[in-house]
């Protein structure tokens, strides 16, 4: 299993649009092979050391092997995904990480 964390910022004012593109999309990833787990988070306001500040937002992945992230990114959806969001967005970060 592996574990992504994409650090998504959007143009200013614009998170809420962006974050409506990702909840429709979002069953479809859902529902791809070896998709674990596929959502989006916001900081809670006045908690934690940290913020991301009100354009970002965080995707918490989980998938079962490198192989099947590799086919999601290649996927049609993603890429329709991509192209409805491209010119929402200041910054996208995406880490890849093994869960030890």
């Amino acid at each position: 299993m592996i574990h992504v964390l994409a650090i998504i910022t959007a143009k200013p004012g614009r998170r809420a649009e962006v974050l409506q593109h990702f909840a429709a999309n979002r069953p479809t990833v859902l529902a791809e092979a070896g998709c674990l787990e596929y959502g989006a988070a916001t900081d809670i306001e006045n908690m934690g050391t940290a913020a991301f500040g009100p354009d970002t937002f965080v995707v918490i992945e989980k998938w079962d092997s490198v192989g099947h992230l590799k086919a999601h990114a290649a996927a049609p959806h993603m890429k329709e995904y991509g192209a409805k969001t491209k010119d929402l967005l200041a910054s996208r970060v995406i880490h890849v990480l093994n869960p030890v």
